[in-house]
């Protein structure tokens, strides 16, 4: 089958901004703005303590996953002497070629952040997809970082990225806790977390453009006068090897 990648970023086309004006008028034009960037600063902040004061729930099953040398490791064994774990469920189904270029434009900085990450987490790459698959697109991609296959488990389903074509069909409410979404695979991040005694609870997921603040490229854009400049989600994007 061929890769049903979908984007999740805004659709609206940006323009430029009001006009040219004197560096006086500009600066206070700009000091407007910075109030209200902090105020956005202090809600996300705000926000992020919200989240992580969410209650957790126990992770019923340990799945096992394949790493790439055809070895097995459970959800446990992920965590390795962290007692924190972030997943990010990258789209690559079983029976994909390579994976979507969306979750790559995420992945080409993984590597890079990777070393900050694993002060205070464990960090891991799931997909569906088997893992001479993952190891031939990781050596296109020029990645190093951690992937696991999760195929053959029910982990890509239990944590809403993983969609059955009845399920697509029917537009059922299955992604992002109360959307249809239109492919067999989706985006995503997770967190666990190792307790006291071992067992491993999930504490947050998200989804879609709640992925965004974790790659740098929409602040970057956000900042330039034409803003994310798209007339459909993601229309300029390719894998960076294709540019």
């Amino acid at each position: 089958a061929g890769l049903q990648c979908v984007a999740m970023a805004s659709e609206a086309k940006e323009e430029f901004s009001a006009g040219v004006v004197d560096e006086a008028a500009w600066v206070a034009a700009r000091k407007q703005l910075l109030a209200k960037e902090k105020e956005f600063s202090k809600l996300k902040d705000e926000l992020a303590a919200a989240r992580r004061a969410l209650p957790r729930h126990a992770v019923k099953e340990d799945y096992t996953f394949k790493r790439e040398d055809g070895s097995e490791v459970t959800l446990s064994g992920l965590f390795g002497d962290h007692d924190q774990l972030i997943v990010v469920h990258y789209m690559f189904g079983a029976d994909w070629e390579r994976g979507c270029p969306s979750c790559a434009l995420w992945a080409d900085g993984y590597d890079g952040v990777l070393p900050h990450l694993n002060r205070k987490a464990a960090f891991v790459v799931v997909s569906a997809a088997a893992p001479d698959k993952i190891t031939a697109y990781k050596g296109y991609k020029g990645w190093s970082f951690p992937w696991v296959s999760s195929g053959g488990t029910s982990f890509n389903s239990d944590y809403g990225v993983q969609f059955t074509p009845a399920q697509i069909e029917a537009k059922e409410p299955a992604f992002n806790y109360g959307r249809s979404f239109p492919s067999t695979q989706a985006p995503g991040y997770s967190i666990f977390r190792r307790e006291a005694d071992g067992s491993v609870t999930h504490t947050y997921s998200t989804y879609g453009r709640g992925m965004e603040t974790a790659s740098p490229v929409w602040g970057f854009f956000d900042m330039l006068p034409r803003g994310r400049d798209e007339k459909t989600n993601m229309d300029w994007l390719k894998h960076k090897q294709e540019y």
